[in-house]
């Protein structure tokens, strides 16, 4: 079975990254985490999922309160804004239209959620096409309404071959297919200890991990009966192997992360 190596080296400065991997961001409706900034420099190509953009223009200049907030709005700006437009305010949507920002108006679809339609449309980029495939980064997707939250969780499930990391201030969440043993490299100065392993869609029959504090071997996981949360990370590199597709959740640390930036 082949290997699929994971890292949030997206979480450190990029002149410490050399892990190769381009990134796109996708900001949706909800607060954004401390560590916004550094993921928009890490990122390659930037959307703004409907009122993600409402978050962009108002929040991201409280994090620079020693520079013009204008400059900050001009300094990040989007290079899309897609979604069924309910929830972007008129001013904002001008205020990027007038920066040559895209907007995509996907009024029409209401059978998939924002992050569903900013996905596709990285996936179909030019810049998805020209490398080995992006990995994409969502803030925004937990917290705030549940229903919503299963949507996004949802939308892991629908691109399994599409790396995709959903992110709040707190902590992150991944799949992990099944059709591969998976490597996760921890950055321990910046996320855990707290972990978890959630059989979301289907039970697993057997599951086996390292590096744990309570291993798995060969365990059983299903709503209803055994599934690993709490857990905590023992090892700077977890293995896991399961029969079906799992959920793996890490804390990410309120310390050590800067939320500055290095754009010129």
């Amino acid at each position: 079975m082949d290997v699929m190596i994971h890292s949030s080296s997206f979480l450190l400065p990029c002149d410490e990254t050399s892990t190769g991997t381009r990134y796109a961001l996708v900001v949706l409706n909800q607060s954004l985490p401390r560590f916004t900034p550094l993921l928009w420099e890490h990122a390659k190509l930037r959307l703004c999922a409907d009122g993600g953009a409402n978050r962009i223009y108002d929040e991201l200049p409280l994090f620079f309160p020693n520079e013009d907030a204008l400059a900050i709005r001009n300094r990040y700006k989007p290079d899309v804004i897609k979604g069924d437009m309910d929830s972007i305010r008129r001013d904002v949507l001008d205020f990027y239209i007038n920066l040559g920002t895209k907007v995509i108006d996907e009024s029409h679809d209401q059978d998939t959620t924002d992050l569903d339609k900013c996905i596709l449309y990285i996936r179909h980029s030019t810049l998805n096409q020209e490398t080995s495939g992006l990995q994409i980064l969502a803030t925004g997707a937990l917290g705030g309404r549940f229903d919503h939250e299963a949507g996004n969780l949802n939308v892991l499930y629908r691109y399994p071959d599409t790396r995709i990391v959903l992110l709040s201030d707190d902590c992150l969440i991944q799949l992990l297919p099944k059709t591969h043993r998976h490597e996760i490299h921890i950055q321990s100065s910046l996320e855990g200890p707290h972990c978890g392993l959630i059989p979301i869609g289907t039970p697993s029959a057997k599951t086996t991990t390292s590096g744990l504090q309570w291993d798995l071997s060969n365990t059983e996981m299903r709503f209803g009966g055994l599934i690993s949360t709490s857990n905590l990370v023992k090892e700077e590199k977890i293995t896991v192997e399961s029969d079906s597709d799992l959920l793996w959740t890490i804390s990410i640390k309120k310390t050590g992360l800067s939320i500055q930036d290095h754009t010129p």
